[in-house]
């Protein structure tokens, strides 16, 4: 006699109960504020402010330097660790209505990055409200970066492994601007309740975040991929590094200006998945 339970059914089971559903869909509302609060930092660069690190990490750290940064440092780390292990129940059972099974595969991989990226954006609020090392002690987004980088290249074969990531991340990026133009991304969306006007505005601001977080992801692939052909980790980086890249190019600020108006719209179409995420 076989039981009915297996991996699979419990994870579904804690996917579909109502506890688990709140607590998500309060994580993604987290996760857009984050992106909000980069759509600013990205404004700074824009105009000429370098000092704020234009990530999500510097997105939290600038949160804690408001007047009640703390209380809002630990509700976005609740928020967030919530929001990972959600994600990640997606990435393992979800997606069902996604057919041909490649996307399917796809939209699963997806959904497990924003879980670990949830994760550990959790993580370091809490470590930016407590004092501890995780959270103000790790070193900025392009270090680690560079680190990861370092170590990939003093592998025997690290230049082509690098080089493979950087595809595969740059895949990603493209896959989100394809997403974003398609408006696919609204398959995974229940909005039937929605009014149709609401539907047009999420779906507006959904193509044109998706498209610039695309752009973002595209041009840390395209980072790593300069850094594996020239040998040198210190060409790499991450977000921050990507929009400071942009910032260097001609009409720099404009385009800055432009991906904050993106990232922006990001966190707003997050807000709105938070109520009409299909699970």
């Amino acid at each position: 006699m076989t039981s009915t339970s297996s991996p699979a059914n419990t994870a579904r089971s804690v996917k579909n109960s109502s506890a688990m559903i709140v607590l998500g869909r309060a994580g993604m509302v987290c996760y857009g504020i984050v992106y909000v609060i980069v759509a600013y930092l990205a404004l700074r660069i824009s105009f000429g402010d370098n000092g704020k690190q234009a990530d999500q990490k510097g997105a939290l750290q600038e949160i804690a330097t408001t007047t009640f940064g703390d209380v809002m440092l630990w509700v976005l780390g609740i928020g967030l660790l919530a929001f990972g292990p959600w994600q990640l129940l997606l990435a393992a059972v979800s997606y069902q209505w996604r057919t041909p099974k490649r996307k399917r595969t796809t939209k699963r991989i997806g959904a497990a990055i924003r879980g670990i990226t949830g994760l550990a954006l959790g993580v370091a609020a809490i470590g930016i409200v407590t004092g501890s090392r995780s959270g103000s002690g790790s070193g900025s987004g392009n270090e680690k970066e560079q680190t990861f980088t370092a170590k990939v290249l003093e592998l025997p074969v690290g230049r082509l492994l690098l080089g493979v990531i950087a595809l595969v991340v740059i895949g990603f990026g493209a896959a989100s601007v394809y997403s974003g133009a398609r408006r696919s991304f609204m398959k995974d969306l229940d909005t039937s309740e929605l009014p149709s006007g609401t539907r047009s505005w999420v779906a507006g601001i959904g193509m044109v975040g998706y498209i610039a977080k695309g752009v973002a992801v595209g041009i840390v692939g395209v980072l790593l991929g300069i850094a594996a052909l020239h040998r040198n980790p210190g060409q790499a980086g991450g977000l921050d590094a990507a929009l400071r890249t942009l910032a260097g190019q001609p009409f720099g600020s404009v385009l800055l200006v432009v991906m904050a108006i993106g990232f922006a719209a990001f966190g707003g179409y997050c807000f709105a998945a938070a109520k009409s995420q299909r699970i």
